[in-house]
């Protein structure tokens, strides 16, 4: 019965704090982004603009 061969490759380390601050910038980003998108639909709303969503 033949071996299966067992190919590992290394996967690097980097260190947590480099993730944390990555992880950091981008819930900044995607949290700005939906805050201007909330922003922006609310003063639709308000204001009573009819766009593509009516």
């Amino acid at each position: 019965m033949p071996k299966a061969a067992r190919i590992s490759t290394p996967i690097p380390v980097s260190s947590t704090s480099e993730n944390e601050n990555s992880d950091t910038a981008q819930f900044v980003t995607v949290a700005l982004f939906s805050g201007v998108g909330l922003l922006i639909s609310l003063v639709a709303v308000i204001f009573g603009i009819q766009g593509v969503w009516f």
